[in-house]
Parts: C-alpha cells; structure tokens; sequence
C-alpha cells in the first residue's frame, strides 16, 4: 500500500503532512512513501533525505497523486491536483467542508474517500490525531512572540534605580487550547494577564495558569458536548461587551483566540471598544482567516486605529512551519495507523469506529 504526499502553495502554506520521522513510521508500517520533488526544501530537508528513509520521490505531482492509495496533505488540493485523484483512494487532511464544498463534491463524486481531521471527535482514543489542538498550542505560543516583539514597552516589571517599569497587561480572548497556551507564554515573559471565555469550566484552567479570569454576571456555561464554545445570547453578548468595555481601557495587548469549528469567528471586540483603547495598545486577531474576533482585523494586515495596532494573521503556523509540521505529520500517522488494517494489509474504512465516522465527508 502506498501513501503519498505532494507540496502546497508555498505562498499559502508552508507545512508538511510527511516528515522523516513520519517516514519511518510508515515504513515500519509496511508501507510505501511517494514524494513529489523538493516537497520539503523550503524546511531544510532535502529529497536525498527523505529518500535515506525509504521514500520514493517523483518529478510530477501526478505520478504521486495517481500511484497512491492514499493521499495526506495539509489543505484540500488545487482544481488541477483534484482531477488526477482516481476511484477509491483516500485524501486525509484540513479539507474545511464548509468552504470547499464544490471541491468536496467532485472528489465524493469521484468515489474518493475523504477525511477531514479538524472534525475529530473530543475523546480520549483520538488525542494523538487532534491536529487542532497540536496546531492551535503553536499558534497561541506565536501570537504571543509577535505581539511582544511589536509592542513598544517592556514586558515584565522592572524595578531600577531610574523609576519602575510596570508589567504589561494582556488580555486572552478565547480560553480554548491556543487561549491557555498564550496565557502560559505571556506569564513566563512578566505580563499581568486577564482572560475571558464564554465556557465557565475555563475559569479554573485560567487561574491554575496565574491568568485573571473576567466572569460576566449571571452566565451560564456555554459549552457543547464536545467541547467547543456555543453561540452566545444577544444578552450575554451586552453584558460580556460592557465587560469587555470596562478592562480594555487598562490592557495592553489582546490576544483573540476565539472560534467556533465551521462558522465565521465571533465578534468580540467592536470598534467602539478599541476607541477607548491607550495608544500604542496592540490586538492579535488568530481568528482573522475566519472574520476576525475585532470589527477592525484585516488578513495580513496591520490596522492602526487612533493609535491601537490591530494585526491579522492568515497563517501563523508558517512562522513556525518546521514545528507545526513535525507536530502535525504525527497526529496523521496516528490517524492513517487507525484506518490501517495490520492483517490485511489495506486500509479499512469501518464506519463502526467513531473517530473515522465523525470525520469522514460525504
């Protein structure tokens, strides 16, 4: 059986689905691994590398696309690339069935197998695959660095003999897993650092981390069963936006983290909110590819709002492209392992298995 892999829009996409160390695993496997050329040169590793390993390596992306079982990738494949898929293959990766519908439809209508890991179910068989928490760690880690780096003070307090320096305050919207490790980066660096989420279990997983939790009066816990956040109510909304209101006039640095999976991104911090913001603030919108958490966010832009830095990041993994696809490339080896059948030697679609069900698109 053979799994194969062919390079992204480098412009969009600078991660992996294979890596060295996936290689290996999937030849201990039995299995066979096809490259297009150069798929991972931008990283640093070149073919011979992968090649040493046990990868076969092919000058055209058809060669690749059209000789494997099974095709891992990172984002749904280009027009082009979804015309060589053939009958019964299988396509792992972040396909985001609510944008690509027409894409999806050919594949399915081809008889192509689809997954879409990013709908793994929440439960303890399917952690090692969860791409959205391995990813939204980094993410979250990142969007702190950026923030700092842009910010124009000093983080930590600083005590000299010339006067002190008081530390940052940073506020986390979104206390999922990008919330929680944007929370832990900014205290390790000296920050004050608030939070907020519409799930009240987050309270305590905020104040374990020294983070502030922001509690909106009379909420409920707007949590699914699976984890994720809920919409909210027009009347929470007003009581989290006078909340909101209230300690943005004191806070240095926003980070928003907060989404809901398959819809546009809630709007948290509305323009009125970032008026009363200090000059030189900044906000780090990781919901911007999604519609931003603020009214202001831009994709790869950097809005300045009577002074307030607003910036939108399209893809932030591609500042840390080596990490995010080491991290990635496992959680799919743990997923392809799931749908491998060891007696067989084929993969084998059993719908009876929650985490294939759940994930595969029809």
């Amino acid at each position: 059986m053979i799994i194969g892999s062919v390079s992204e829009d480098k412009n969009f996409e600078k991660r992996v689905a294979i890596t060295l160390e996936t290689v290996k695993k999937y030849k201990s496997l039995g299995l066979e691994i096809y490259l297009c050329k150069n798929y991972a040169t931008h990283l640093g590793i070149i073919d011979e590398e992968y090649v040493k390993e046990g990868a076969t390596i092919f000058d055209s992306e058809e060669k690749v696309i059209s000789n494997s079982n099974l095709v891992v990738q990172l984002n749904i494949p280009n027009e082009e690339n979804i015309k060589k898929f053939r009958q019964d293959q299988i396509l792992i990766g972040v396909l985001n069935p609510y944008l690509n519908e027409k894409k999806l439809k050919e594949l399915i209508s081809k008889n192509v197998n689809c997954f879409s890991l990013e709908l793994l179910p929440r439960i303890t068989r399917a952690q090692s695959m969860d791409i959205l928490s391995s990813q939204a760690n980094l993410a979250g880690y990142k969007a702190v660095i950026d923030s700092f780096a842009y910010f124009q003070k000093a983080i930590p307090m600083m005590m000299t003999a010339a006067g002190t320096i008081s530390a940052a305050k940073v506020l986390i919207v979104g206390a999922g897993v990008a919330g929680l490790q944007a929370i832990a980066t900014s205290k390790r660096m000296g920050a004050i650092v608030f939070a907020t989420d519409v799930r009240s279990a987050s309270k305590e997983q905020v104040e374990s981390l020294g983070g502030k939790f922001l509690t909106v009066e009379g909420s409920e816990n707007l949590e699914t069963d699976g984890g994720y956040a809920k919409e909210t109510s027009e009347e929470f909304k007003k009581k989290q936006e006078d909340l909101l209101r209230e300690t943005l006039k004191k806070i240095d640095i926003v980070i928003c983290t907060a989404l809901i999976p398959g819809k546009k991104a809630p709007l948290i911090i509305k323009k009125d909110m970032i008026d009363v913001m200090q000059s030189g603030s900044i906000i780090y919108d990781l919901a911007a590819s999604q519609g931003g958490n603020s009214e202001l966010t831009k994709v790869n832009e950097i809005i300045d709002q009577n002074g307030v830095k607003i910036m939108g990041e399209a893809n932030i993994l591609n500042k840390l492209p080596v990490s995010a696809s080491n991290l990635y490339s496992k959680n799919m080896f743990n997923f392809v392992n799931n749908l491998f059948d060891k007696n067989k030697k084929s993969f084998e679609i059993n719908l009876e298995d929650e985490i294939i069900k759940k994930t595969m698109v029809k």
